[in-house]
């Protein structure tokens, strides 16, 4: 795969990413941060990235490696890898880096980062979002976004196959 203007430069490892939002930090800046799988790219999720993105100067996506999601989602699950994931993110202008992680939960990543600003889609409260309480206790903030009825990548799959079928 052909990376284009150091588009690959976006893609981090944790360590990475904690000198980064370092640097940006000693300038003033904030940092948001939201997670997900994104296995198949929809207006959900670009709905999802560009509200995170409205919340901080820069947006710090993690992303479920492929043993993570194919946990969370199934054996069928992912339908594109990671490193595939990660360069479709990394090509959104509004994604300042993406980071794989290997865990069910970004817990790890969200306390290694500290993020000024963490951003969850869906029916969360508070309390039941990972990383809520050391973000909040570090003196950032908390973001529920509403979510895209109806488009969901399972949905998607789903919708193929019976398209496939007739």
């Amino acid at each position: 795969m052909r990376f284009v203007n150091g588009i690959e430069k976006k893609i981090v490892s944790i360590d990475q990413a904690k000198a980064i939002i370092q640097s940006w930090k000693v300038t003033g800046k904030t940092v948001s941060f939201t997670n997900g799988c994104f296995d198949i790219l929809h207006a959900g999720h670009l709905y999802s990235i560009g509200e995170a993105a409205k919340e901080a100067d820069y947006l710090v996506v993690g992303l479920n490696s492929d043993e993570s999601v194919k946990r969370l989602k199934g054996p069928s699950r992912p339908i594109n890898t990671s490193l595939h994931r990660a360069f479709v993110l990394a090509n959104l202008v509004l994604v300042d880096l993406v980071v794989v992680f290997e865990q069910d939960t970004p817990f790890e990543l969200i306390n290694a980062l500290l993020p000024d600003v963490l951003v969850k889609g869906g029916d969360y409260t508070i309390d039941s979002i990972i990383g809520a309480k050391e973000v909040i206790a570090n003196g950032g903030k908390v973001i529920i976004n509403s979510i895209v009825e109806g488009l969901s990548t399972t949905g998607l799959i789903e919708k193929m196959k019976t398209t496939s079928q007739q």
